[in-house]
């Protein structure tokens, strides 16, 4: 059944102010989310959801956001996988716009970051896993719900998508990103990705954001010298899947996953005085159910 005008029109009004709320989100500098204590008590910080619905409510209500007022979550990856309609179209769609009212509900406090699957989405870049084409799909599942409007809600999926910051700063030395660049310690990063404008060129293939989302270089070497550009002490990523919900590759890195039975999370105070350790922020590491 194909939705109402009025509900079309929701949905891109939505994800317009969404996108708007992105740019104007208080605690942005350039394209990073840098939080301090001045900005609330802590950070909850989740994993890839890939259209896993029951973890976004299991994630909406462990952060109940309208219980802890001075909580920020941070949310990544929701494009791609999940529930499917009957003619076979990917519904993950619905929760990125989910996704979207969370972040005009709490414009300060919700940071939904980019992933390689929303780049892939912005930038028609094709993904293909178990022979389907994951655009494709994705592209059924909204002219499944919105027929001759598709073009345009997708259009205003592409817009929110485009105003999302690449990470978030914690304080006591700890970085949210997607993913990290692959052969940092070999070919070095331009960290003015992080700071400038940034043009379209940026999101195409081979291009810095493109790098910073896709990479897999889970080398200690590697994890080091990007954490050492971003005056880091621990990075935590998504982008990989973990059948335990989470993985350490190394003593930098932390990967969260929240796309399947097992995903992971964790909540770090804001009001942190020393640099976190690698082992200490690993030990907050919870799961959803």
């Amino acid at each position: 059944m194909i939705a109402t005008f009025e509900y079309i029109e929701q949905i891109i009004n939505t994800c317009k102010k969404a996108a708007q709320a992105n740019l104007e989100t208080p605690s942005r500098q350039g394209n990073l989310i840098v939080l301090s204590s001045q900005d609330g008590t802590d950070v909850m910080i989740t994993g890839d959801l890939h259209g896993h619905r029951r973890n976004f409510n299991l994630i909406r209500r462990i952060a109940a956001l309208d219980k802890n007022p001075s909580r920020h979550l941070v949310i990544q990856e929701v494009c791609h996988g999940g529930l499917t309609y009957p003619d076979g179209g990917c519904m993950s769609h619905t929760v990125l716009e989910d996704v979207a009212k969370l972040k005009t509900q709490y414009p300060d406090r919700v940071h939904f970051i980019l992933g390689n699957h929303e780049l892939a989405e912005m930038t028609d870049y094709p993904i293909q896993k178990n022979k389907q084409m994951l655009n494709f799909l994705f592209r059924l599942g909204i002219q499944h719900v919105y027929g001759p409007a598709a073009d345009r809600v997708r259009q205003a999926y592409i817009e929110f998508i485009q105003t999302c910051p690449l990470g978030v700063v914690i304080p006591g030395g700890v970085v949210v990103t997607h993913s990290l660049p692959e052969n940092v310690d070999k070919q070095g990063f331009d960290v003015s990705v992080f700071h400038r404008p940034l043009d379209i060129l940026e999101f195409l293939e081979h291009r810095s954001v493109f790098r910073l989302v896709w990479g897999r270089d889970y080398r200690e070497e590697n994890a080091a010298a990007f954490a050492r550009l971003l005056q880091a002490n621990v990075l935590i990523h998504g982008h990989e899947p973990c059948p335990e919900g989470y993985a350490a590759p190394n003593n930098v890195q932390i990967i969260l996953d929240c796309s399947a039975e097992k995903a992971g999370y964790v909540i770090l105070p804001l009001d942190h005085q020393e640099p976190w350790t690698h082992q200490e922020v690993l030990a907050r590491v919870k799961l959803l159910a």
